[in-house]
C-alpha cells in the first residue's frame, strides 16, 4: 500500500477548505441527492462526498458505508486530490499497487472499484472528491465519467453558495434585506438543480431516465419504428403495496427501496431497453425491437426476478405491456399499457397483463 502524498499547495488547500466551514456539519439533502445521482448513473452501491482534512477523510454525504470519516493515509481520495484536472479511476484495487493491501480493500467496506472526481474550487484548490465505489471490479463508460465530473462541479457550487450565505449572515444587519438575499440564493440553487436534471435527464433518486427524457426517447423510438417497420413495446411497472412500506417503515426506507429497485431494473433489462421512473413507485421500460410476444416474455421474466431478488424489503410488481400499433400516438400507447397495468393489479398483483 502506498500512502497518498501531500499536494505542494497543502497549506493553502487546507486554509480554503476550512473557510468553507463545512467539516463536521450535519447531512444536507442537496449533497445526498447529488451523490444518489452519481451512484445511480455509475451503477454503484457505494459513494461519498469526501472532504480531505489534514489527517482524515470526512464524508459530507455517504452511501453504502457505515462510518462518516476515516484516516487520510488509507483513503483513495487522498490520491485523487493530487491531480485536480483528472478523474481518478481504479477499476480493480487488487491490481493497483497503491491499494492492493489497503485495509479498506481487504476489509470493510471491501472496495474493489473506485472513481473520484476532484472538488476543485474557483481558485484551483481541491477540497475533496465526489466518488463512487463498488465491491466488484468494473469500468465506466465515457458518459458515466463525464457525468461524474459534471456532478462534482455541482457539489462545488453548493459549497460556494454555502460560503456566500454564511458571509451574508455575518455582515448583514437588516433582517428584511438579509431574508431577500437568502431567497435569491435559494432560487439560484433551485436553478442549478433544475439545470442539472435537464443536462443529465435522470431521476435523482433512482439514477434512471427522468420522465421527460424518457418521453423524448419514446417519441424517437416510435418514429424510427414507423420508418423501419420495426416493432416496439412499452411496459408500465408498479411496485405492489408500496404505500405500506412508507406507512410501516417511513419514507427514508421507501426512498431506499425505490433506489434499490431502480438499480435492479437497470441490471435486469436488455442493453437496448430504456428504463425510467414514471412517477412515485411507477416505472416504465421502452422495449425497442420487441413485438407483443417477446415483450410479454421479457416482462414475465422481470416480474419473476423481482419476486426472487434479495432486496432490503421483499417486493413484487404488477406489469402492463402494450405493443405499439402503426399510427398510434405515444398517449394512446401509454393508455393501453396503463389499462393493462390496472388489470394486473385488479387480478391480484405480482403478474403481467398484456393489452389487446
Amino acid at each position: 500500500m502506498l500512502k497518498p502524498a501531500r499536494p505542494v499547495t497543502e497549506a493553502a488547500r487546507l486554509d480554503e477548505l476550512y473557510r468553507y466551514e463545512i467539516l463536521d456539519t450535519l447531512p444536507e439533502q442537496a449533497y445526498d441527492d447529488l451523490l444518489a445521482v452519481a451512484a445511480g448513473i455509475c451503477g454503484t452501491p457505494m459513494g461519498s462526498v469526501s472532504l480531505v482534512d489534514a489527517e482524515r477523510e470526512w464524508y459530507k454525504a455517504a452511501l453504502g458505508v457505515e462510518t462518516r470519516e476515516g484516516g487520510r493515509d488509507v483513503s483513495f481520495c487522498g490520491h485523487a486530490i493530487l491531480d485536480p484536472s483528472q478523474l481518478m479511476v481504479v477499476e480493480d484495487a487488487l491490481d493497483d499497487p497503491r491499494f492492493n493491501d489497503n485495509p479498506r480493500v481487504l476489509g470493510s467496506p471491501n472496495i474493489r472499484f473506485y472513481a473520484g472526481a476532484p472538488l476543485v474550487s474557483p481558485s484551483g484548490h481541491v477540497a475533496g472528491t465526489l466518488c463512487v465505489m463498488d465491491r466488484e471490479p468494473r469500468e465506466l463508460s465515457p458518459f458515466q465519467r463525464e457525468s461524474l465530473v459534471r456532478l462534482s462541479r455541482q457539489v462545488v457550487t453548493l459549497m460556494e453558495l454555502r460560503r456566500v450565505n454564511r458571509q451574508l449572515r455575518q455582515h448583514l444587519e437588516e433582517r428584511e434585506w438579509y431574508e431577500q438575499q437568502m431567497q435569491d440564493y435559494q432560487r439560484l440553487l433551485e436553478l442549478h438543480n433544475e439545470e442539472l436534471s435537464t443536462q443529465l435527464g435522470v431521476d435523482p433518486l433512482t439514477g434512471l431516465s427522468s420522465r421527460r427524457a424518457f418521453t423524448v426517447a419514446l417519441e424517437k423510438a416510435l418514429s424510427h419504428a414507423a420508418m423501419e417497420q420495426q416493432p416496439v413495446s412499452l411496459a408500465l411497472i408498479d411496485i405492489d403495496h408500496f404505500k405500506a412500506i412508507n406507512d410501516v417503515h417511513g419514507h427514508p426506507v421507501g426512498d431506499q427501496v425505490l433506489a434499490e429497485f431502480g438499480q435492479l431494473l437497470r441490471r435486469l433489462v436488455t442493453p437496448a431497453s430504456i428504463p425510467a421512473r414514471h412517477g412515485g413507485e411507477e416505472f416504465v421500460v421502452l422495449l425497442p425491437g420487441m413485438d407483443r410476444a417477446r415483450a410479454t416474455r421479457e416482462a414475465e421474466a422481470l416480474c419473476r426476478a423481482v419476486r426472487e431478488a434479495q432486496l432490503s424489503q421483499p417486493l413484487t410488481v404488477s406489469i402492463g405491456v402494450a405493443a405499439w400499433r402503426v399510427g398510434e400516438s405515444t398517449a394512446e400507447l401509454y393508455a393501453r399499457a396503463d389499462a393493462a397495468l390496472y388489470a394486473a393489479k385488479r387480478g391480484g398483483r405480482d403478474r403481467v397483463m398484456v393489452a389487446d
